[in-house]
């Protein structure tokens, strides 16, 4: 798969939030096997996640909550318990950044998928299952509705304006404050790599 754009870092973000009711979403229905050959920069792309949920045989789209007009555009899911389990694929994470997907918040994330969604710039949030069930029903009841999310502040208001506290990994906040993935984190320890390649050449060199 190619290497996308470095990642956004993540401090505040406010959007249109869809509800996804399914308990044990599994990566296979977050973005079906036959996808996984496919690079991220397919024009397509973005058609992969939930694929088999949002179109029909014939290509045209079902009735499923994310295609309704109101939610074109979310940038939050609010899932049910144990949102991506199954197969440990991160193309179930790149194929929610293609679609502008910045959150998932959740009663449980499987953890393959939860670390797959920090290493990509994706902030997942996991409240108490009661919580997660208002969020959801106030999101059908008031369709096209907002969430806000305050990553420092570690809170996110629903949209009734409540209040709810997340937890989160110091480190897992840092990279998503900082967007760092991979590559960039190993990139802020530049000097000290540099520092240590020039002290073990000097102790260990092989010229005559």
């Amino acid at each position: 798969m190619s290497k996308g754009p470095p990642m956004e870092p993540f401090r505040t973000f406010a959007s249109v939030a869809v509800p996804i009711d399914i308990a044990n979403c599994d990566t296979d229905q977050i973005i079906p096997a036959r996808f996984m050959r496919k690079a991220s920069d397919d024009p397509d792309y973005a058609r992969f996640l939930l694929h088999d949920l949002r179109f029909n045989s014939d290509g045209g789209e079902t009735d499923f909550v994310f295609n309704a007009p109101s939610y074109r555009g979310a940038g939050i899911l609010v899932a049910d318990r144990n949102w991506g389990c199954g197969s440990s694929r991160e193309n179930a994470v790149t194929a929610l950044v293609a679609n502008g997907i910045r959150a998932v918040i959740a009663p449980s994330i499987a953890d393959i998928h939860y670390s797959n969604c920090v290493q990509n710039g994706v902030l997942p949030v996991l409240l108490p299952n009661e919580d997660c069930a208002t969020l959801r029903r106030q999101l059908r009841e008031s369709a096209g509705a907002e969430i806000a999310i305050d990553l420092d502040a570690q809170s996110l208001t629903g949209p009734d304006q409540t209040s709810y506290a997340f937890d989160i990994d110091p480190f897992d906040k840092h990279r998503l404050l900082n967007g760092l993935d991979d590559i960039s984190l190993t990139l802020t320890h530049d000097q000290a790599i540099s520092d240590f390649a020039k002290a073990y050449a000097a102790r260990h060199s092989w010229s005559s």
